[in-house]
C-alpha cells in the first residue's frame, strides 16, 4: 500500500503546484459559470419568447468583443512562449497587449450596457435581461481579475522573476475567453 501512495506522490511531484492550483481555481469557476449557463438554457427552452428579447442585443459588438478576446488569447500565448525563452521585453510587451485587449473588451461592454439601458433594457426588465447582465457582468469581473493577474505577473517577469507564472495567468485568461465563447452565441446569436 505504501508503494501505491509513493507512486501517486511521484506523479503529482512532476506537475508544478501552481499549475495544479490554477486548474482548481478554473474548475471552481467552471462550476459557477456552468450553473448559470445551465439555468439560462433551461429557462430559454421553457420561454422561447426570449428570442425576441435577445434580438435587442448588439451582435456586432458581441462579435467585436469575441475577436478582441481571441486576439488577446493569442498575445498571452506569445507572452508565455517568450517567458520560456527568457525574452523579458517580449513578455512585458505581449502581456500589455493582452491587458489592452481586456480594456477594449470592457470599453465595448460599457458601450453596450449604456445603449441597452438607454433603450430601457435594464436588469429588472425581464428574466432574460437579468441573466444577460449577471452573466456578462460576472464575466467582465473575471476579465478585470485576469488583467490584474497578468499585470502583476508581467511586472515580476519584466525583472526576470517568476517567469513560470506567465503560464498560470495565461491559463486563467484562456478560461475567461472560453466562457465568452459560450456566452456570445447564447446571448447574442440565438435569437
Amino acid at each position: 500500500m505504501s508503494s501505491v501512495a509513493t507512486n501517486q506522490k511521484v506523479e503529482f511531484g512532476r506537475v508544478p503546484l501552481g499549475r495544479i492550483a490554477m486548474w482548481w481555481v478554473i474548475a471552481s469557476e467552471v462550476v459557477i459559470f456552468g450553473g448559470l449557463i445551465t439555468c439560462y438554457l433551461l429557462y430559454r427552452i421553457r420561454y422561447p419568447e426570449w428570442g425576441h428579447e435577445a434580438a435587442h442585443t448588439n451582435t456586432w459588438l458581441g462579435a467585436l468583443n469575441t475577436f478582441v478576446l481571441l486576439t488577446s488569447s493569442f498575445t498571452i500565448v506569445l507572452a508565455h512562449a517568450a517567458s520560456t525563452k527568457g525574452e523579458l521585453k517580449k513578455v512585458w510587451l505581449y502581456s500589455l497587449c493582452t491587458i489592452l485587449g481586456g480594456f477594449i473588451f470592457l470599453g465595448v461592454k460599457a458601450v453596450e450596457y449604456t445603449t441597452e439601458i438607454h433603450h430601457g433594457f435594464t436588469i429588472t426588465k425581464s428574466v432574460f435581461w437579468s441573466f444577460y447582465y449577471v452573466m456578462t457582468g460576472l464575466h467582465a469581473s473575471h476579465v478585470i481579475a485576469g488583467m490584474t493577474a497578468i499585470f502583476v505577473v508581467a511586472l515580476k517577469a519584466r525583472k526576470g522573476e517568476h517567469l513560470h507564472r506567465v503560464e498560470m495567468a495565461g491559463l486563467y485568461w484562456h478560461f475567461v475567453d472560453v466562457v465568452w465563447i459560450f456566452l456570445f452565441p447564447l446571448l447574442y446569436i440565438a435569437k
